[in-house]
């Protein structure tokens, strides 16, 4: 039996393989077959019915400001275009014929295929997903923008994504998911691997743009070689019927680094489970995990943090704040520090509280409405500096979060 037989005999035996966190989902509600699209010749193509939502979630229909862009609609990859030297983007199907090693060296390396029933349902019917290979040396630092995209109703979409960057160089990466508005219902399973050579440096910024009918199922983790750096930055500011994430960065290496920064809207009767987890190996490994979590309506979050200290003198923080807007919601805050060493430096706070009244009064003296002061308090709870990024980047990743402010507010 060669690799690729055992790998789906795995994915066989996992199929109802419950995970160990989140509400359970019924795969069979939802489909693959159909929703089949015709490729585009750009972006430009796209139909304006769905142009604000790829704008929402990061998605420029023009390209411009873009190193590469890639959309899949529902099953389809519809468009895939690179514009810059040093930088490989294609569908992972298409990856997989290509590239030999692939299969080899990365396929289900970071994350197993049996570690629940949605990674394994991606390996035995999987509709495409991205790779994304910056080339030994290169210094892709104007985004790619990837879209997974639904449009058909029912659907279930479900990829596996690899990225990787090779030995010194850098990628960053602007990629959303997001629904079409006539979508009622809908599921999401994204496997993505990431793998940071020594030296490299990865900016993963990640818009969820869903909306109440959509249950999502993200499985991430990230392997990082001596020196890497990897940057994630997540944003869900529109209503989810349910979401599980854990994503995982292992710093294997020396002075290996993950950044984790999350900011989540949590409205009507949103079900979240999410969360980031950092294992330190590497002498001197680090990891600094920040969430901002707002609930209102009905509203239930779970937010996790995790460090796990294993490499000498590594160190890690983990800070997690939310904020109840409603009597009816709910937060749940739950950071973990584990240490099998002396020599570590891990640390945590979380606090989850209400707008102070004093706070309001004191805006509203100065002229503001009680909603003007509102607003005002919620955007500088959510101003969490995003770190590690490009200029001409930061400032998109801010009018993107403005962007998702002003539909929610």
């Amino acid at each position: 039996m060669n690799k690729r037989d055992i790998i789906i005999e795995r994915a066989k035996r996992a199929r109802e393989k419950k995970a160990g966190l989140g509400d359970d989902i019924n795969l069979e509600r939802y489909n693959t077959a159909g929703s089949e699209h015709d490729a585009l010749k750009s972006l430009a193509e796209v139909p304006q019915e769905h142009k604000q939502s790829l704008l929402r979630a990061g998605i420029e229909p023009s390209e411009s400001g873009r190193s590469g862009s890639f959309l899949l609609q529902d099953r389809s990859v519809v468009f895939s275009r690179v514009k810059s030297p040093g930088l490989e983007l294609m569908s992972t199907t298409e990856a997989l014929k290509r590239h030999e090693w692939l299969a080899t060296d990365y396929l289900w390396k970071a994350i197993p295929v049996d570690m629940d029933k949605y990674t394994a349902d991606v390996e035995l019917d999987e509709t495409n997903g991205y790779f994304i290979r910056a080339k030994a040396n290169s210094k892709v630092t104007i985004p790619v923008q990837a879209c997974l995209f639904i449009t058909t109703d029912k659907t279930g979409q479900k990829v596996h994504n690899i990225i990787i960057a090779e030995e010194n160089s850098e990628l960053h990466i602007i990629t959303g998911c997001s629904v079409a508005h006539a979508v009622q219902s809908a599921l999401h399973l994204g496997v993505s691997e990431f793998y940071v050579k020594r030296g490299a440096k990865i900016t993963f910024t990640m818009i969820h743009n869903w909306s109440e009918g959509v249950e999502v199922r993200p499985r991430t983790a990230v392997v990082i070689e001596d020196d890497g750096t990897f940057i994630s930055n997540y944003i869900l500011m529109t209503p989810v019927k349910s979401l599980q994430t854990y994503p995982t960065a292992y710093c294997e290496g020396k002075n290996a680094r993950a950044n984790f920064q999350s900011i989540i809207y949590a409205s009507g009767n949103a079900r979240i489970d999410m969360g980031s987890r950092a294992v330190l190996k590497g002498e001197r490994s680090r990891a600094e995990i920040i969430s901002r979590v707002l609930a209102t309506d009905n509203a239930e979050v779970i937010a996790r943090g995790e460090v796990i200290g294993e490499g000498a003198n590594a160190s890690g923080h983990i800070e997690c704040r939310g904020l109840m807007l409603s009597d009816n919601a709910a937060i749940t805050s739950i950071p973990e520090l584990k240490a099998v060493r002396k020599d570590l430096d891990l640390s945590h706070e979380a606090a989850v509280g209400k707008i102070a009244e004093e706070a309001i009064l004191y805006l509203m003296a100065r002229g503001l409405s009680e909603e003007e002061a509102t607003s005002v308090i919620i955007r500088g709870f959510l101003n969490v500096d995003i770190t590690g990024l490009p200029e001409a980047l930061a400032r998109e990743t801010k009018k993107m979060l403005d962007m998702s402010l002003e539909k929610v507010m």
